[in-house]
């Protein structure tokens, strides 16, 4: 019994790690990407590509003008680009909300790490998930684009890859099942602001928030 349990969990650390190789070379080859967060399934795609992330627009019916949300593995990542995370944002960085359901509005600090893809962006809206799977594509990619998987407008994101297919305008390059997402999205924080204001309410509740920044 031992020996199959040890086979089985062998089993699925090669399963994992051939997913994470195949998502890693989609996205780097240009790809974009369907695949499950610790909140609603997103689509991802490296922001460098502008091919890769102009599909992904085109496959939510989003307007060019809105620009898309950040995915990193560390608030190191983040820093790297020239965001500026200020004492309250590493107050919530430090909790044991992140990694997790909690968005960051983040400005920037030093303009000079500012990437091409960010030129035109005075701001970014930025997560850390509490996925192993997409935190050890981000290791490996870097900060990657990820929204919502479903159509630009949509109240809510569906729960199921097949729902969320039959709602796109099209079919991203690689799909990745992972169960049922969540409906609900993540909580957006603008850090900017001090105290840092609340811009959706999504899975993490007003009152931890202010409780972690003191302001209760």
């Amino acid at each position: 019994m031992f020996f199959k349990e040890n086979c089985l969990l062998l089993q699925k650390k090669i399963e994992a790690v051939q997913n994470t190789n195949q998502i890693i070379q989609t996205l780097q080859t240009g790809g974009t990407v369907l695949i499950a967060t610790d909140t609603v399934y997103g689509l991802a795609a490296l922001p460098a590509n502008e091919k890769a992330v102009a599909k992904i627009y085109e496959l939510k019916g989003r307007p060019r003008e809105m620009f898309l949300p950040v995915m990193v593995a560390g608030v190191e990542d983040l820093e790297k680009l020239g965001l500026d995370v200020n004492e309250n944002a590493r107050k919530l960085f430090a909790s044991d909300l992140v990694p997790g359901a909690i968005t960051f509005v983040l400005g920037f600090k030093d303009e000079s790490l500012k990437p091409e893809w960010l030129k035109n962006r005075e701001e970014i809206a930025c997560r850390i998930p509490d996925n192993a799977l997409l935190l050890s594509v981000l290791r490996e990619t870097g900060p990657l684009l990820v929204t919502s998987a479903n159509r630009h407008g949509s109240a809510q994101t569906p729960d199921r890859v097949n729902d969320i297919l039959a709602e796109l305008n099209g079919t991203p390059d690689l799909i990745v099942e992972d169960g049922e997402g969540k409906e609900v999205p993540s909580t957006i924080v603008n850090c900017r602001c001090n105290p840092p204001a609340i811009e959706r309410y999504g899975l993490i509740s007003e009152a931890i928030i202010h409780q972690i920044l003191g302001n209760e």
